[in-house]
């Protein structure tokens, strides 16, 4: 049986790559003779660089401001045949850098700076086309760290001018409101109700010039809340938002594995109703249910019901908490315990999916 294993990262504990790895090996062990492909995904977040460089490009290291300024090594991919860089977001603010996790002085301190001096080192490389990964953020500064680093909104949009600039996100969130940055994903970030509703009127200020800045209200476009408000900057400066699952299954050629595929296994942290809503393995199931293939879903923790999967067009869906016992043993020993979620599910198909020893 031919089995395309493309999951999203787990949160902070696997990335794509090594999420595809760990499903891998412990399908293998328990049907030897399956053709396993592996296509890690990613939706923008953390693991679109490294998703992208097992693929093409070279991969590049930058020391940036991290999100408390703390410095930091940071990985970005070029690929010098199209000019075309792509940078993560969370690479230079991710939540995975703050020392001791979020809190409320993180949540209001945290910055997008670092993010500014990776575009700084793709237009210096001689970029064309600069891909930014939107997700996994510590911060809620709407992209104002970013343009200072290019200096200011005039400054940085006369540079990017003739740049392909793109902000590859899944989220379809506003900047401000009730669906945007501040109060949808503040919480997250360690941001109590008081907290929220500063970054809230920080994000106003701040959305307003940017609006002015780019001739059009780009805060109420779709996106715009991506990673704490960076979204809107990138499309002040003349950006464009495209689905970050997008570009990662053209690079990855994830359509022709879904066409030739009998099975797929993807995955992610955590399996719930969001996941239904423009990230991988929504895409994922749409494409397979053009081609009949079935899907299986091995995550973290899995909190919708059978029929939410039938709807979905999701065969089944199993918890590495559940095999595992704990959330906890589930985290601390994340690709053991996927791999050997991975060799039961393996072991248990039924012969609908032929054998295999």
């Amino acid at each position: 049986m031919r089995v395309l294993i493309a999951p999203d990262c787990f949160g902070d504990t696997l990335t794509a790559v090594q999420a595809a790895r760990a499903i891998a090996d412990g399908w293998g062990q328990a049907r030897p003779a399956d053709v396993l492909i592996r296509a890690p995904q990613s939706d923008g977040g953390p693991g679109f660089v490294d998703v992208l460089a097992s693929r093409l490009g070279e991969r590049r290291r930058a020391r940036v401001p991290g999100p408390l300024d703390q410095a930091i090594d940071a990985e970005w991919v070029f690929d010098p045949a199209s000019g075309t860089a792509y940078i993560e977001c969370a690479q230079a603010c991710g939540l995975a850098l703050l020392p001791d996790g979020p809190t409320v002085g993180t949540a209001v301190a945290a910055h997008s700076r670092g993010v500014g001096h990776l575009v700084d080192a793709a237009l210096a490389a001689g970029a064309r086309r600069i891909a930014v990964g939107l997700g996994g953020s510590a911060c809620t500064d709407g992209g104002r760290g970013l343009v200072d680093a290019l200096g200011g909104l005039a400054v940085a949009r006369d540079r990017l001018a003739g740049v392909d600039l793109i902000a590859a996100t899944d989220v379809e969130h506003v900047l401000l409101g009730p669906m945007g940055a501040a109060r949808v994903f503040g919480p997250q970030k360690g941001a109590d109700a008081a907290t929220v509703e500063l970054l809230e009127e920080r994000l106003s200020a701040w959305g307003a010039e940017l609006d002015h800045a780019a001739g059009r209200p780009v805060s109420t476009e779709p996106g715009a809340g991506a990673a704490g408000g960076l979204g809107a900057a990138l499309l002040a400066l003349g950006g464009r938002r495209e689905s970050g699952a997008a570009i990662i299954a053209e690079f990855t050629g994830l359509a022709d594995d879904i066409a030739t595929a009998q099975l797929i296994i993807t995955g992610e942290g955590r399996f719930d109703d969001q996941s239904l809503h423009g990230k991988v393995v929504s895409a994922l199931a749409a494409g397979a249910r053009a081609h009949r293939v079935p899907v299986l879903v091995l995550a973290g923790q899995v909190t919708l019901d059978e029929a939410a999967l039938a709807a979905a067009g999701i065969r089944a869906a199993h918890a590495i908490a559940d095999f595992a016992g704990s959330v906890e043993l589930a985290i601390d020993d994340a690709a053991n315990q996927l791999t050997g979620l991975a060799r039961q599910t393996a072991a248990e198909l039924g012969e609908e999916y032929g054998n295999s020893s």
